[in-house]
């Protein structure tokens, strides 16, 4: 099965000095990526190099078997439609209300084309999933920060995506109400099978993804059992390069002084 987001030998850079210098990987379906770095180290820019937003001084990144290096935008339009994003703080419209910003993706991207009852079914839907199916009138600024990095998860997932990037969705939240985003993220994964590409500093929110699994029949986490895998894998960037890449087992075992700042220890 071919690969849903490879990057292979990618280099960026903003014209004062390389921002991200020969970076390879692939994730296949139904795995999740962690994406660990220190502020500064190009994780932002790897997730916006995935979206399209910019665009590799060399390399090639193909999404879904189709080399998306260099596509114009109007290109990108079909692309899109088969990622969900979660930005920084959410990234919410202000002025519109709940229900219109889940609603963004599904009457905005043109290879979606769905009835307007549809529409209004599968918001009310995402909302539901993230436990927030009673602010569909409500704007963001009458909710919460976690409550607003909650209606960014469902307007991430409202399209079914085949591929879900993350970037940083516990910054700046409290522990409880961090545990309570990755519990969504992790939910979205394991009952959807959701391809994952997940960006934090927190090795907290790796762990929780490596170790825990969603039940559907008590609704909450659970420890991976004896032979269980999620599937996870850990890419750590420094100064825009890759220090490591591999998986939890080895990731932990790692003696680099660098990994073992991120690694749990």
């Amino acid at each position: 099965m071919d690969a849903v987001l490879v990057f292979d030998n990618v280099s960026f850079d903003f014209g004062l000095g390389p921002v991200l210098q020969n970076v390879s990987f692939s994730i296949s379906p139904g795995e999740t990526l962690v994406l660990h770095g220190a502020a500064g180290s190009g994780k932002t820019v790897l997730l916006k190099l995935a979206l399209g937003l910019l665009r590799p001084v060399s390399g090639r990144i193909l999404l879904f078997g189709q080399d998306v290096t260099n596509l114009d935008e109007s290109e990108w339009y079909d692309v899109r439609a088969r990622i969900g994003v979660l930005f920084q703080e959410g990234g919410l419209f202000d002025s519109l209300t709940i229900a219109e910003n889940v609603a963004y993706p599904l009457l905005n991207q043109p290879r979606l084309k769905f009835p307007m009852d549809q529409i209004d079914a599968r918001v009310a839907r995402s909302l539901e999933f993230v436990e927030l199916g009673h602010t569909l009138e409500k704007v963001p600024s009458e909710l919460s920060g976690g409550m607003r990095r909650r209606v960014g998860i469902a307007r991430a997932i409202v399209t079914s995506p085949e591929l879900l990037l993350y970037d940083s969705p516990t910054a700046g939240l409290d522990p409880i109400t961090a545990n309570t985003i990755m519990a969504l993220i992790l939910k979205e994964r394991d009952e959807n099978n959701a391809t994952t590409l997940m960006a934090t500093h927190r090795h907290q929110d790796g762990e929780i993804l490596v170790r825990y699994r969603w039940d559907k029949r008590t609704a909450s986490l659970r420890p991976v059992g004896p032979g269980e895998s999620t599937r996870t894998k850990y890419l750590l960037l420094r100064d825009g390069r890759i220090a490591f890449l591999g998986t939890p087992e080895e990731f932990d075992a790692s003696r680099d002084e660098y990994v073992m700042q991120f690694a749990s220890r």
